[in-house]
């Protein structure tokens, strides 16, 4: 394995190791936020999705401010980073916590790692396109950009936030029973499909 691979590696053990040791508070409810997103029970999509539209449908109830809004969503976060800590090892019982429980809250931060790690590649090959094609990155930017506003013109923005809140608290469950790589792989052979019959054509 070369020098660089090694460091990464050991980066990667290191900022892991980091992360565990701040999150270790919210160890239990981060085990069981994993369970219900990874769908291991049948009826965790269903509980998910009534947490969310309850939620969802209480703010266009409320119909709040976006600084009421805010205000609101930074004093929950508060109250739990205080509460979650304190009371967690009592609800679950910090006796209870085992090996396997512990493999697997590694695992969790080391994925959350490598995600952070994601983004920030992206980040940068964002601007290293940027430097070296100025024109496709301004051009690419304003084509995104003026989508991503026409669907935001098209769409009620808390339906819209709605949908992508629903979409990111699905995809784990998804991607576990291998739901997404199913429809993506349909959508290949249709792809390729359509590419045949218009190659024979073209012949």
């Amino acid at each position: 394995m070369a020098e660089g691979d090694n460091n990464s590696v050991y980066q990667l053990a290191s900022e892991t190791a980091s992360l565990e040791e701040q999150l270790q508070g919210w160890g239990e409810v981060i085990l069981m936020t994993d369970k219900v997103l990874r769908w291991e029970r049948a009826w965790f999509p269903l509980v998910l999705m009534s947490v969310v539209s309850f939620s969802f449908l209480l703010i266009y109830y409320l119909d709040p401010s976006v600084l009421s809004g805010v205000s609101c969503f930074v004093m929950f976060l508060c109250l739990a980073d205080y509460l979650v800590p304190a009371l967690a090892p009592r609800i679950f019982g910090s006796n209870k916590w085992t090996t396997e429980q512990q493999q697997r809250f590694h695992e969790i931060c080391s994925n959350l790692v490598k995600s952070r790690r994601r983004i920030v590649g992206w980040w940068k090959r964002l601007f290293t396109l940027k430097e070296e094609k100025p024109k496709m990155y301004f051009m690419t930017m304003v084509f995104t950009l003026a989508v991503v506003a026409w669907i935001g013109q098209q769409v009620h923005n808390l339906f819209l936030t709605y949908l992508i809140v629903s979409f990111f608290l699905l995809f784990p469950g998804l991607n576990q029973h291998g739901i997404i790589t199913k429809y993506i792989g349909m959508a290949k052979r249709e792809i390729n499909k359509l590419l045949k019959h218009k190659e024979k054509k073209n012949q």
